[in-house]
């Protein structure tokens, strides 16, 4: 039978094989403290972007723009004559918008002025009877020493005085109440022309050539682009430091990062968006996981900049807030203007 060969380790061999150990050894050691060393770079890098930068701001891409949209509605009954405007269309401050046929409103304005006159002729009138029945009356007083008036007569006289100065009262009040109704009727005339309340961009028309509207009845919409502000929905963990005044840097997603916009907080709206929902969360239950809300901030955007580059209501925003940031009230004033 073969017999196994036995290998013998030589000083020579053996330390060969504790050298590479060695070195192995020393390229693992060298791994471990430069991987050390990136992970303390990349902790002190991390950490001084986070004091220098990062803690400066808060930011959301949960915003939107908004304004203060002017309804237009009708203020008297009649059929629309004329539509001067469509959707999309810009507009000044006073155009005509609509027109609605004024016929009825020129024939109450016609019979309102009739009572009018009708009422100041009974003023006249009775301004007549209070001359001739106070005259009567000294000229029965004066014979009431005589004895040639009686005193039954003196009080019928006295009466009748006293009926005529009421008389005169009533008309006068009369005429008051047809002047009131003229003053009506040249309003009422006057709004079947519908001018625009504000400089802007019609929206939503509901009229049309012909339709009879009714008071109160919509029509359309006017939305002044040149005052629009941007609502951002800012999680309420990260509202400790915001506060009116400070500066935000804004990005729409229209122009993209090419066009900033910049903006003033103006105050916060006074509660979440749940809390005003048609049906608000109750949260008295055993079920209850705890949701971050988002509270809605108001932003002022720069004047400027909405006249270079106009936005429209409902477009998407990026906010970023700096926090160590005070707007002057040069800077408020100019933001609003």
């Amino acid at each position: 039978m073969n017999e196994p060969i036995k290998v013998v380790d030589t000083p020579a061999s053996d330390a060969a094989s504790k050298e590479a150990d060695a070195k192995r050894l020393g390229k693992r050691r060298l791994g471990f403290a430069l991987l050390a060393l990136a992970i303390a770079v990349a902790g002190a890098g991390g950490y001084t972007y986070w004091k220098r930068v990062a803690s400066r701001y808060v930011s959301t891409d949960d915003a939107y723009t908004a304004a203060e949209v002017a309804e237009v509605t009708a203020e008297v009954e009649g059929p629309i004559a004329a539509v001067n405007v469509v959707d999309s269309q810009a507009v000044k401050r006073g155009d005509i918008l609509v027109v609605i046929d004024d016929t009825d409103a020129k024939l109450a304005l016609r019979q309102a002025e009739a009572d009018l006159a009708r009422a100041q002729a009974q003023v006249a009138s009775a301004r007549a009877d209070v001359e001739r029945s106070g005259i009567d009356l000294k000229r029965r007083q004066a014979l009431v020493d005589s004895g040639s008036v009686s005193g039954d007569e003196l009080t019928k006289v006295i009466n009748e005085s006293s009926n005529a100065a009421a008389s005169l009262n009533g008309a006068r009040a009369a005429v008051a109440q047809a002047q009131a109704r003229v003053d009506k009727a040249q309003v009422d005339l006057g709004r079947t022309v519908i001018h625009s309340p504000v400089d802007g961009v019609i929206a939503r028309r509901n009229v049309q050539l012909g339709q009879r509207v009714q008071p109160s009845t919509p029509l359309l919409s006017v939305v002044p682009v040149s005052e629009m502000y941007v609502n951002a929905n800012f999680k309420e963990v990260q509202l400790k430091k915001v506060h009116p005044g400070q500066s935000v840097d804004l990005e729409c997603d229209l122009y993209g990062k090419k066009v900033p916009f910049h903006g003033v907080i103006e105050g916060f709206d006074g509660g979440t968006g749940a809390a005003f929902a048609i049906i608000p969360a109750q949260n008295a239950t055993g079920n209850w996981i705890k949701v971050v809300q988002r509270l809605p901030v108001r932003i002022r955007l720069n004047a400027d900049e909405l006249a270079a580059h106009p936005l429209r209501v409902g477009l998407t925003m990026k906010a970023k807030v700096d926090l160590r940031s005070e707007s002057s009230p040069q800077q408020l004033a100019r933001s609003g203007s």
